[in-house]
């Protein structure tokens, strides 16, 4: 039986969800580092709700936050690492498909409604996961993340009702000294030769965090991408 995850949730502003957005923290974190997003972003998508469930694990590099899955390893170039990193997030799917499921049933929606958000290690879950979902996404938004994986793309076939892959935005800082810029990049071209089309957006002067703008350009893309469904 996978973990049952659970997590703050922020109702939308108006009477009924229309849309979910879920939040993936990173490493050491837990649900709360994130759901503040979701405040931020309720004038772009009043119509939606918010929840950033917490990781599955405790962590032991900081015990009183989660994990999705163990980091021994951090470099992305490392051989070792990218096989921790997959072993991870192939381990924490399940629990975390559960909770989607669970909360779109909740909503009365389905995953053309769905968005998920991502920072560090969450990123990494949710590219993994929602690029593996029985329908894909509304979006997918990377923040300091990477795709672990990129030579298992061939089993990456959630697909819109409209036969189209989900909508990804990678954000990164051109400062991040745990996951470097390249990562974006590699994600990015690693993506296109799967036929995954993504978009990018290069925060300046920024480290292994979200800015303002990184902020804004994700909340925009989020309203653009539900607008697209036309549902």
């Amino acid at each position: 039986m996978p973990a049952e995850l659970n997590g703050p949730r922020l109702d939308p502003e108006v009477a009924t969800a229309k849309r979910l957005v879920v939040f993936l923290h990173g490493y050491g974190a837990d649900g709360n580092d994130l759901i503040e997003l979701g405040r931020q972003w309720r004038k772009l998508l009043p119509d939606a709700a918010f929840v950033s469930p917490h990781a599955p694990e405790r962590c032991a590099g900081a015990p009183t936050g989660r994990q999705w899955f163990p980091l021994n390893v951090l470099a992305p170039d490392d051989a070792r690492g990218e096989d921790q990193r997959w072993s991870g997030v192939v381990a924490a799917r399940p629990a975390l498909d559960a909770f989607l499921d669970a909360e779109l049933a909740r909503r009365g929606l389905d995953d053309s409604r769905l968005a998920l958000v991502g920072f560090s290690q969450g990123s990494m879950m949710a590219l993994h996961v929602g690029l593996r979902r029985r329908r894909a996404p509304a979006a997918i938004v990377a923040y300091s993340g990477l795709l672990v994986g990129p030579d298992k793309l061939d089993e990456a076939k959630a697909l819109s009702a409209k036969g189209e892959s989900p909508p990804i935005l990678l954000v990164h800082g051109d400062q991040d000294p745990l996951i470097p810029l390249e990562a974006m990049f590699a994600a990015m071209d690693d993506l296109a030769r799967a036929g995954i089309p993504s978009q990018w957006h290069l925060s300046l002067g920024v480290g292994h965090g979200i800015d303002a703008g990184g902020l804004t350009h994700g909340g925009l893309f989020l309203a653009q991408s539900f607008r697209a469904t036309g549902r």
